[in-house]
């Protein structure tokens, strides 16, 4: 609420809302209409937007935030070369309100600044005034330095006092102030936070660490080719147990042309390692992928729907 209902009761900005950020015929024609000119938005959002909104629909804006998952190089540039303007990534979850950091672009950094300071493309940025972000060994609990990929923790007035009637769980995520988030990072020597990934999305298969995230980026690449005009989730990739490597990657998809056999190879030839490449019979069609009301994926969802079906085999 801290963007879409506080800064505009707030401050001097209007807000525009519409119940379905992947209609983007209508952000489009919203965003037109009323000469929007920030927009808080996910990379699946932009996608959409950049295959069916028009450069004069778009024209007025000149701030797009999004969050929620890492932004892919070739979005931003081809959102870029399309608008004339890039997005640029921000962090934040309910529990910081919802902002713990972000990149500032060039065009809102002031005329003293070194407009290159406060963008660094593949993070999130810095983390905001008043707020403090590390990363910690997720098995000592010890405190990393510059560089080192941990456990990211947020502490800050921006954290949450805690959840309603919730003590213990709140204990389990909030220790001398510092707010676990769950997520995965490095933080370079000037503070810019790059998320490597969700703890819950990482898969420990064969003593190794796979990052389910990376995995679902490279199969909705190739899934991409043969999409329609429609803009969707195609596929989500989770893991159920195994007696033998520990965890099996799971891909929920909707029917696609191409067969897992065509997609498994397309990850090969992309470089990726053979235990971050899911067994061809460890794809499944589903009718739909799990979303929540905000068009993400229901991480709960896929994951129970994938042990559903794989149960007995």
């Amino acid at each position: 609420y801290t963007v879409t209902m506080w800064l505009p009761l707030c401050a001097d900005p209007a807000a525009v809302y519409h119940f379905n950020p992947l209609d983007a015929r209508t952000v489009g024609a919203l965003t037109e209409k009323h000469r929007c000119t920030i927009l808080a938005a996910t990379p699946t959002f932009l996608r959409s937007y950049l295959k069916r909104c028009t450069v004069e629909e778009m024209k007025s804006m000149n701030l797009v935030i999004v969050g929620a998952e890492k932004m892919p190089d070739d979005l931003r540039d081809a959102f870029r070369e399309k608008f004339g303007y890039e997005p640029i990534e921000g962090y934040g979850t309910t529990e910081m309100s919802p902002v713990a950091s972000f990149n500032i672009p060039a065009s809102r950094m002031g005329t003293d600044a070194d407009p290159a300071s406060g963008l660094r493309h593949g993070t999130v940025g810095r983390a905001i005034p008043g707020v403090a972000a590390a990363v910690f060994d997720p098995d000592t609990g010890a405190r990393l330095g510059a560089n080192r990929e941990g456990l990211l923790k947020i502490k800050g007035p921006n954290i949450m006092l805690g959840y309603l009637n919730q003590p213990q769980k709140t204990a389990e995520l909030i220790s001398d102030g510092w707010y676990n988030s769950g997520d995965m990072a490095v933080i370079d020597d000037d503070g810019f936070i790059r998320i490597t990934g969700r703890m819950s999305r990482f898969s420990k298969i064969g003593g190794e660490m796979v990052p389910h995230i990376l995995v679902e980026q490279a199969i909705a690449k190739v899934l991409e080719e043969d999409a329609t005009e429609e803009t969707e989730i195609m596929c989500a990739v989770t893991s159920v147990a195994d007696p033998k490597k520990g965890e099996r990657l799971i891909v929920l998809h909707k029917p696609m042309k191409k067969s897992p056999r065509e997609i498994t190879d397309r990850l090969q030839a992309a470089g990726l390692p053979n235990l971050f490449i899911p067994s061809n019979d460890s794809f499944i069609e589903v009718e739909k992928i799990p979303l929540l009301g905000t068009g993400k994926l229901d991480l709960r969802g896929v994951k129970q729907l994938a042990a559903d079906r794989t149960a007995g085999r």
